[in-house]
């Protein structure tokens, strides 16, 4: 059943079926997610093909970027080091259980790079393992990177269909 730009499905809930745009606080969204969810999807390519992971990450506090660890052997490390444009899709579907109208997520897209033993990386390291401190010993080992994905663009959707865009 249409009504309007909504389509009615049987849990009384409309869903709309026009992309509107939003003027949401992108980054404090981005922020609020960081903090609920432990868990991004991430995309990589290599060459015409696109391959997703499932990673742990952390926002820096500067909301600049965004890191995540991967074992050198993988799959998304050998991408990344193909080509740095990466994607992420951070998510609040496990905190709303089939709500799609209270379900949002961010888009950000980024260019990836290696963060280098020294300074820097221990002050990300902590950033990463303050949030993720089970994987304390995986980031630590000596055949893991600690990866460092500069934001350039952040997509915001909720209530299904209203979109922000940052900058």
């Amino acid at each position: 059943m249409v009504k309007g730009n909504k389509k009615t499905i049987k849990a009384g809930e409309t869903i709309p079926v026009i992309v509107k745009k939003g003027n949401a606080d992108v980054l404090g969204r981005l922020s609020l997610l960081n903090r609920k969810q432990p868990h991004a999807v991430l995309a990589t390519v290599s060459g015409n093909e696109p391959y997703t992971s499932l990673i742990a990450y952390a926002v820096t506090p500067d909301i600049k970027g965004l890191l995540f660890a991967t074992p050198r052997g993988t799959r998304k490390f050998s991408n990344l080091m193909k080509n740095r444009r990466v994607c992420l899709l951070i998510d609040s579907r496990s905190g709303t259980a089939g709500n799609y109208m209270k379900t949002e997520s961010v888009t950000v897209i980024g260019k990836a790079g290696i963060v280098r033993k020294g300074r820097v990386r221990e002050e990300l390291a902590r950033i990463f393992l303050k949030k993720h401190p089970l994987l304390t010993e995986f980031v630590r080992a000596p055949s893991t990177s600690l990866i460092l994905v500069k934001i350039i663009k952040c997509i915001h959707v909720s209530s299904f269909q209203i979109v922000s865009e940052w900058p």
